[in-house]
Formats: structure tokens, C-alpha cells, sequence
């Protein structure tokens, strides 16, 4: 255990989250994405598996601890709905909850069709599935930079 940090983050997923650098995706997917076929493609080949946690709960423990990139309109990705792309589900609403409560302020999310969500999700740095099965829950995280002075 360490002091301050979210039990959520496991220390293969704080590995992960480290090596990131500045405009690398994080994807973030439910119980349902096709993880362990995409993240055979990300830059890293990692998949970290937190089956007994939910979409939000797996959120706000990573932006803890992770910069959402701010020099890019949608530090935040989701998949869109198929058949209405303007709809934002539930567990959608709830990732964009956690990461406005991490910055203090709203995120733009901007949509992503399924199929090239499939196709970004390759490109990430690795891939974190989590044991939510509501649907769309697939997220693409893309990491910023921490400001010293």
C-alpha cells in the first residue's frame, strides 16, 4: 500500500499510467470492448483487467494521479451510441462527472464512431478493461503534462 494512493490504482496500472507521456491515449473500456484483441496493437501490448470495478470508480482514481491533456479540445473520447451519435449514455455522463471533479471544471467529450473508436483504441498506450457491462462505456483518456515552476 502507499499513502495517498486511490487502491483502485494497482501497480501495473500506476506503471502504465507513469510511462504515458505528454498525447498518449489511455483507453478505458467496459466489460464488453474486444480488450485483449486491441490492446495486442497499443504501444505497449498492456492489458490491465479490474473486473470487479465500474466505469466512474476506475475514472476518478486515474485522474488522481493523471493530467488530462489541455492543449487538445477533447482531452476525453467516448464511443459513440450506434444510430444516435448525440446521445450520451449514462456511464458516458458518469466518466464526464469524475473528470469535470478532477479539473474543477466541465470536459468537452467529444464522440467517436464505433468502428474508428476501435481504431483509435489501437493507437493508445494501453488498454485498462473494467467489469462494467453497461453499454458504451469506452473511453479514450489522452495524457497532458504536469506544470512545474
Amino acid at each position: 500500500m502507499l499513502k495517498h494512493i486511490d487502491p483502485v490504482l494497482t501497480p501495473d496500472l500506476l506503471w502504465v499510467l507513469a510511462a504515458m507521456g505528454h498525447g498518449d491515449d489511455l483507453a478505458l473500456v467496459d466489460a464488453n470492448f474486444p480488450a485483449e484483441a486491441v490492446a495486442a496493437s497499443t504501444i505497449s501490448r498492456k492489458l490491465i483487467r479490474l473486473p470487479a470495478l465500474r466505469l466512474g470508480t476506475v475514472a476518478r482514481a486515474i485522474l488522481t494521479v493523471f493530467p488530462l491533456d489541455d492543449f487538445v479540445a477533447a482531452p476525453l473520447r467516448r464511443m459513440e451510441v450506434v444510430g444516435d451519435t448525440e446521445m450520451v449514455t449514462p456511464v458516458q455522463q458518469e466518466v464526464a462527472h469524475a473528470a469535470a471533479g478532477a479539473l474543477g471544471h466541465p470536459v468537452v467529450m467529444q464522440g467517436i464512431e464505433r468502428f474508428a473508436f476501435y481504431d483509435e483504441a489501437r493507437r493508445a498506450f494501453a488498454v485498462v478493461q473494467v467489469g462494467d457491462a453497461r453499454p458504451y462505456g469506452d473511453f479514450l483518456f489522452r495524457k497532458g503534462v504536469i506544470a512545474t515552476s
